[in-house]
C-alpha cells in the first residue's frame, strides 16, 4: 500500500473518530483524492460540485419530498388508506393486506420510504392493535411496507442512480414496476396467511362507494403519475412537478385541509433534508469523475473478468456484497459511490444497466430493515415508541420474503426489462 493510500485511510478514520459530519468527511476525502491522484488542482472539485448540482433531474427530489409531506399533512394519505381498508375488509386479515397495499399506493406518489411508513403507520398502527392484530406483525408490516417506496416508482434512489450513472430515470422507474408489484404481492399473501384466523367483516358497497367518492381525487394521483411516466408524457422531473402541483391543488382547493403555514413548514423540512443530500450527491459525482479518468471502474471490471468465471458467480457475489453494504451504509451514499464502480463490471458480464440498477435498489431496500443502520428500524422505533430489538425481530419474515423476490429479480432479468424494452 502506498504512502498516499495510508494517508487517505488515516484521514478518513481520524475524522470518523472525531465524529465529524459525513459531508465534511466526504469533502476532505474527495479533496485528498483530487490532490494526490488527480493533477493536484483542488479547483476541479469546485467545478465538479457545480456541475453536479446544476443537473435538471435533481429538481425531482425536492418536489417528490414536498409532495409526500403535503399528502401526509393533508388528507390524501388518510383517504387512500380508508379506501384500501374498506376494499379488503371481507378478507380474513384484510386490515393487514390494506396496510401493505396502502404503503404500495402511497409509495407510488411519494417516492420516499420514511414518508410512506410514517404516513400509513400513523393511521394504521393503532387500528391494527385495536382490531386484535399481533403487535410484532403490525410493526414488521409497517416497517417492511414502508420500503416499497424505494422500489415502486417514482423512487428517489432510482433518480440518484440515473443521475450519477447518466441513465434514463424514466427507464429506472419502469423497470421497478414489476419488482414493486412482486414485493407487494408476496407481503400481502404473507399478511393473509399470518392473520388467517382473524374474523373478516362484510363488504358494504355503500360505505366503499362513499369512501371512493371522498378519495377519488387521491386515487387519481398515482394513476396520472405512473400513466404519464409509462406512456412517456412526463420526464422524471416533469412527473415530480405534476405530482406536487396536483397535491397542492387537491389539498388546498378541493379537500381544503392544507393551510399556507403547513406548506411553509413542509418546505423548511424539505430544505433541511436536501441540505444533507445534495452535497453528498455533488461530492460523489466529483469522486466518480476522477475514478473514471483514472480508469478505476474499468480496471475493476477487468480484474473481475479475470478472476470470476461466470455471470452467475458474479451475481451471487454482487448480491452478498450489496446486502452487507446495506447493513452499514445509507442507500444514497451506497448508490452514489458504489454504482459507478460496479456498473462497468456488471456490463462486462452482459447485465443490462437498468437491470443492475434495480438489483442494487432492491438489495439496498433490504438494508432499510437490517441493523445497525436500518433507517426504517430507527424511524419505527421513534414513531411507534417500541423497543429496537422487538422491531428487528418483527421484520425477519419480511426480509426472508424480500430476499426471495431479490433472487428472482437478479436471475430473471425479464422481471425488470420486460416493460423497459416494450
Amino acid at each position: 500500500m502506498t504512502f498516499e493510500a495510508v494517508g487517505l485511510l488515516a484521514t478518513f478514520f481520524a475524522l470518523l473518530i472525531l465524529r465529524q459530519n459525513i459531508i465534511l468527511i466526504l469533502i476532505c476525502v474527495t479533496a485528498y483524492i483530487h490532490f494526490f491522484w488527480g493533477d493536484g488542482d483542488i479547483g476541479y472539485l469546485l467545478e465538479d460540485l457545480w456541475d453536479a448540482v446544476s443537473k435538471e433531474t435533481l429538481l425531482a427530489i425536492p418536489m417528490f419530498v414536498i409532495c409526500g409531506s403535503i399528502m401526509t399533512r393533508g388528507s390524501i394519505a388518510k383517504r387512500l388508506v380508508n379506501i384500501m381498508v374498506l376494499a379488503t375488509r371481507w378478507l380474513p386479515g384484510g386490515l393487514a393486506v390494506a396496510t401493505i397495499v396502502s404503503c404500495a399506493v402511497f409509495a407510488a406518489i411519494s417516492g420516499s420510504s420514511g414518508v410512506t411508513m410514517l404516513a400509513v403507520g400513523a393511521i394504521m398502527y393503532p387500528i391494527l392493535l385495536n382490531q386484535g392484530y399481533d403487535k410484532k406483525f403490525a410493526l414488521g408490516a409497517l416497517a417492511a411496507g414502508g420500503t416499497l417506496g424505494i422500489v415502486i416508482p417514482p423512487s428517489i434512489p432510482m433518480i440518484l442512480f440515473g443521475i450519477v450513472n447518466e441513465k434514463s430515470v424514466v427507464d429506472m422507474f419502469i423497470g421497478g414496476i414489476i419488482p414493486g408489484l412482486m414485493l407487494t404481492g408476496v407481503m400481502s399473501i404473507y399478511a393473509l396467511y399470518r392473520n388467517r384466523s382473524l374474523p373478516a367483516k362484510p363488504f358494504v358497497i355503500s360505505e366503499f362507494m362513499q369512501a371512493l367518492q371522498k378519495g377519488i381525487w387521491s386515487m387519481l394521483l398515482p394513476v396520472i403519475l405512473l400513466g404519464g411516466i409509462y406512456t412517456g408524457w412526463f420526464s422524471a422531473t416533469e412527473s415530480a412537478a405534476v405530482a406536487l402541483a396536483y397535491a397542492l391543488l387537491v389539498e388546498i382547493f378541493i379537500h381544503r385541509e392544507l393551510k399556507p403555514v403547513d406548506f411553509y413548514h413542509t418546505t423548511v423540512e424539505t430544505a433541511k433534508i436536501l441540505g444533507t443530500l445534495f452535497p453528498i450527491v455533488a461530492i460523489a459525482i466529483s469522486i466518480n469523475g476522477l475514478l473514471t479518468v483514472e480508469r478505476v471502474p474499468q480496471e475493476l471490471a477487468d480484474w473481475l473478468l479475470a478472476n470470476v468465471d461466470s455471470k452467475i458467480t458474479f451475481l451471487l457475489a454482487l448480491n452478498v456484497f450489496l446486502l452487507i453494504v446495506g447493513c452499514f451504509v445509507d442507500i444514497a451514499s451506497a448508490i452514489l459511490i458504489l454504482s459507478p464502480m460496479l456498473l462497468p463490471a456488471a456490463q462486462a458480464y452482459g447485465i443490462h444497466p437498468i437491470h443492475f440498477g434495480i438489483i442494487m435498489v432492491v438489495n439496498l431496500e433490504i438494508g432499510f430493515l437490517t441493523p445497525p443502520i436500518g433507517l426504517n428500524l430507527i424511524v419505527a422505533m421513534t414513531a411507534f415508541k417500541e423497543n429496537f430489538g422487538l422491531i428487528c425481530r418483527s421484520v425477519i419474515p419480511f426480509i426472508v420474503l424480500m430476499f426471495g423476490v431479490l433472487m428472482i429479480v437478479a436471475f430473471v432479468p425479464e422481471t425488470v426489462l420486460y416493460l423497459v424494452e416494450r
